[in-house]
């Protein structure tokens, strides 16, 4: 392998599934202009569409028992360094995270931000609770930070890309569903078929207007109430966040847990709020089911549904809030909101998460330190998270202003700036 014009070994980034949209095809431009080879695996006709050099782009269509071996031959054709890869826990990334590994490569995982909506997460080897943040602690954290004067990176500036986030997932889905002959042997590694994938993204973006509607109604009507509430985070049932690192197999068994918890703890002129995840498609009908849940534990006028939305407006009141590991459990945190969470996450600390049980939470929620939590928080901000976004054309930019050097760094973002390098163990207990 040639060394490119800056005296350095060649980097070989092989690229598989990332966010919906441009971002990878973008990202894979800027590498190449720094002297490094990028190529793509495409396992499908989206995949395809949104890799716009033709010349890289690699199409896997083969059984995907097939995968394993194809990718390592992949690696030795190829020359490959680095693998590129957008969540580590789909069936075709867990097997390249663990050849990868086991070959000496260098994973680059993608994540959205752990500090959402106006970061992204980049991290090396897994992310979530394959993260290496699990094995970290706050005082290692407080080490680091106190070993840089570096200036924590601004806020970014607040676009709106839940439009664009729609809008590519249904476009993907579309080149899926309609142009997708020639990956007859794809499946996705989510259970629903493509064509109600796509339909539920189309549905979503259409109603998007009454959805608002009826989203401000909900919330206004719970912050003029005058009652003290708890906020029941949702998540998407199907993300790798509640498959891989939790307990629970879908929201409503999360619901059924928390809504019994409220019914027996919490004191009986308390609301709790459940709070639809903004990208919420309904396959779970979850109004209807925390309905029948409240009436059956006898609180069906003491409990409010939500459907998507920001979540300031909600937590600004809130007496604590209960999640599996959602992010948005960091905007609870960061207000100094009691918090319980119900799955492996990578804020789960117990300077500042209760380990009580539900029950007890709703009664008498313990409060985070919030000293504990801003140590973490600036960690976060001076590591793996970067300004910007996937689906916005300006949040793209913003991220590729500052992630290609990331990658291109020897160090992976939380090595460069711990005291104790030994104290980084990636979690590499990739699900199948």
């Amino acid at each position: 392998m040639s060394p490119p014009s800056n005296g350095l070994p060649r980097r070989s980034f092989l690229f598989l599934q990332g966010p919906h949209g441009p971002f990878f095809s973008a990202l894979g431009r800027v590498l190449r202009s720094s002297g490094a080879e990028v190529w793509r695996v495409g396992f499908n006709a989206g995949d395809q569409a949104f890799w716009f050099d033709k010349s890289t782009f690699i199409p896997f269509r083969d059984d995907l028992n097939r995968w394993p071996d194809r990718f390592a031959e992949l690696i030795a054709d190829r020359g490959i360094t680095d693998i590129v890869l957008y969540g580590d826990t789909r069936p075709i990334h867990a097997s390249a995270v663990r050849i990868a590994h086991e070959k000496g490569l260098t994973v680059h995982v993608f994540e959205e931000g752990y500090l959402r909506p106006w970061w992204v997460t980049y991290e090396r080897a897994g992310s979530n609770g394959n993260s290496s943040l699990m094995s970290l602690n706050v005082d290692q954290m407080r080490q680091a930070l106190d070993q840089t004067d570096a200036q924590m990176p601004p806020p970014p500036s607040h676009w709106g890309d839940m439009r664009q986030h729609i809008f590519y997932g249904a476009l993907y889905h579309w080149f899926v569903l309609f142009l997708n002959r020639r990956y007859r042997n794809f499946r996705p590694h989510r259970e629903l078929p493509v064509s109600k994938e796509f339909r539920l993204y189309f549905k979503r973006l259409a109603l998007m207007p009454f959805h608002r509607v009826q989203r401000w109604w909900a919330t206004a009507r719970v912050r003029s109430s005058g009652f003290p509430y708890h906020v029941a985070l949702l998540q998407l049932g199907h993300d790798s966040s509640v498959q891989a690192h939790s307990d629970y197999t879908c929201m409503s068994d999360f619901l059924e847990h928390v809504i019994q918890g409220f019914a027996e703890g919490a004191p009986g002129h308390h609301r709790l709020v459940v709070k639809e995840h903004p990208l919420e498609n309904h396959r779970e009908p979850l109004r209807r089911l925390v309905r029948q849940m409240a009436r059956t534990h006898g609180i069906v006028d003491r409990v409010h549904y939500v459907p998507g939305g920001k979540l300031a407006r909600l937590l600004d009141d809130a007496n604590s809030a209960v999640t599996v590991n959602s992010t948005a459990g960091q905007q609870v945190l960061w207000r100094g909101i009691p918090l319980r969470i119900f799955g492996r996450s990578v804020y789960d600390k117990p300077e500042f998460v209760s380990r009580q049980t539900m029950a007890v939470f709703f009664a008498n929620p313990e409060p985070p330190d919030q000293k504990a939590y801003q140590i973490y928080r600036r960690f976060l901000l001076r590591t793996s998270q970067v300004s910007g976004g996937f689906y916005s054309r300006r949040g793209r930019r913003q991220v590729l202003r500052r992630v290609a050097d990331m990658m291109l760094d020897a160090h992976d973002p939380y090595q460069s700036v711990l005291t104790d390098k030994e104290a980084l163990t990636p979690q590499l207990k990739i699900v199948e």
